[in-house]
């Protein structure tokens, strides 16, 4: 079959890779002038590796990518960054149960039991299904204790999701604890590099991969399936058998017309929030102690997380720059998210002063990207919510982040989903 995949993310490119390997005949069409989507990457000339507009790793037990990496032959690195959260002034590591046990802020009853929670509920419990109807706000502090649940984890919930924080469901939490490595990993030279090396493997295996093609339009014509795009100026159609589209929900019921108006309006409660990365290139480290991520427990900080790139990967990589990330999420209605570049280091420089007095002394340059939906909210009885990935449009695919669930979106999940879909449209075929 001539099946066609809008978006180069790793979804499209692991759907187009794992259909292939089936015997299709795979076109992949792309916005971008690169793969990678939420991954993409750019470089500076002074750099040998590229670096991700969001950052990104993958954690040990990421099977589905890792996975994927060997089976092409990518090589991967492994590493064990250290790991802290900001609370009260001052930096903790809180990356294994050891150093939880001996965290200054909570009285060792309160540290066992929101450890033994962790644990029994969390870390070691398969089974997320009954933790679908209960929210996070409601019960984690009922569970681990007030001052566990205001001090540390109150505040990264606030600072990460938002006016959508009471509505998040126990779920989310539990994956995101029950799937944490200490140690992670990442693609030698970036994300881009490897997303090109399995473009480049899907295109010697007779697929066709093409960039700054944007899709207007996604219509039905009898048996088959009328994709139209643009490239520059020029308009063109494609004719394929099936079509799998990876884009965020939002966007393929704008491309679609011709579905059903009750089925546009279920996928309306599937929301989401934007992304934005302040990357800041430093001559020495911001966080000194070598911290890899920062989680940061201040909701008057304006920040959610810090990443010092360099503290994972070595910035020999990048011309000896220290490399670190400012990150939030926030709708795409905040003012945040359309402030200018400098409106927004002005936003966060009191918080970055008064973590590295000087800081801006360090500077060289900075940076800043947005994603106008990176992250999915995961409302109580989300798995009722979720479209299958079959349309009421036959032959038309819906696969995105929204459908990762229990699991939080990511590259791993990406490539996971890439490969259902793909053994989806097979069966379709025969």
């Amino acid at each position: 079959m001539k099946i066609g995949i809008i978006g180069a993310g790793f979804t499209g490119l692991a759907a187009g890779y794992y259909l292939q390997q089936q015997g299709h005949d795979v076109t992949i069409i792309e916005k971008d002038s690169q793969p990678g989507g939420l991954a993409i990457g750019y470089s500076q000339k002074e750099w040998d590796w590229t670096l991700e507009h969001h950052y990104h790793h993958w954690f040990t037990n990421d099977d589905s990518i890792l996975s994927l990496a060997k089976e092409v032959g990518y090589p991967v690195i492994t590493k064990r960054p250290k790991t802290s959260v900001y609370i009260q002034g001052d930096l903790y590591q809180l990356d294994s149960p050891l150093k939880l046990l001996t965290f200054p802020k909570l009285s060792f009853l309160e540290r066992f039991r929101m450890a033994g929670i962790f644990a029994i509920l969390f870390r070691f419990n398969p089974f997320w299904k009954p933790l679908e109807n209960l929210k996070v706000t409601q019960l984690l502090p009922r569970l681990i204790g007030k001052k566990a649940y205001t001090l540390i984890w109150e505040p990264q919930l606030i600072n990460k999701m938002g006016v959508f924080v009471n509505s998040i469901s126990l779920v989310w939490f539990w994956a995101r604890i029950k799937k944490r490595t200490t140690s992670l990993a990442y693609p030698k030279k970036g994300f881009l590099p490897f997303a090109q090396y399995l473009s480049e493997t899907i295109k010697k295996q007779g697929g066709e991969i093409h960039y700054n093609t944007e899709t207007k339009n996604i219509i039905k014509k009898e048996n088959k399936t009328v994709v139209i795009s643009q490239n520059k100026l020029k308009e063109k159609e494609w004719i394929f058998d099936r079509v799998i589209v990876t884009l965020p929900t939002h966007l393929f019921t704008e491309l679609t017309p011709d579905l059903p108006t009750e089925y546009k309006k279920s996928l309306t409660k599937l929301q989401g929030l934007g992304a934005t990365n302040l990357i800041l290139r430093l001559k020495k480290p911001l966080l000194e102690d070598g911290t890899y991520w920062l989680s940061v427990c201040d909701t008057k900080s304006h920040i959610m997380v810090i990443v010092e790139h360099t503290n994972f990967i070595a910035p020999k990589h990048y011309n000896n720059e220290h490399i670190v990330y400012i990150g939030n999420y926030m709708p795409v209605t905040d003012k945040k998210f359309t402030a200018s570049d400098k409106d927004l280091l002005s936003l966060y420089h009191p918080f970055l002063e008064k973590l590295h007095p000087g800081y801006k002394k360090m500077m060289i340059d900075y940076d800043v990207f947005r994603a106008p939906f990176a992250q999915p909210i995961v409302p109580a009885k989300y798995s009722e919510m979720i479209p299958p990935f079959k349309t009421p449009l036959k032959g038309i695919y819906l696969a995105n982040m929204q459908q990762v669930y229990p699991w939080d979106r990511g590259t791993n999940y990406a490539v996971e989903l890439g490969k259902k879909i793909a053994t989806v449209v097979d069966k379709d075929s025969l």
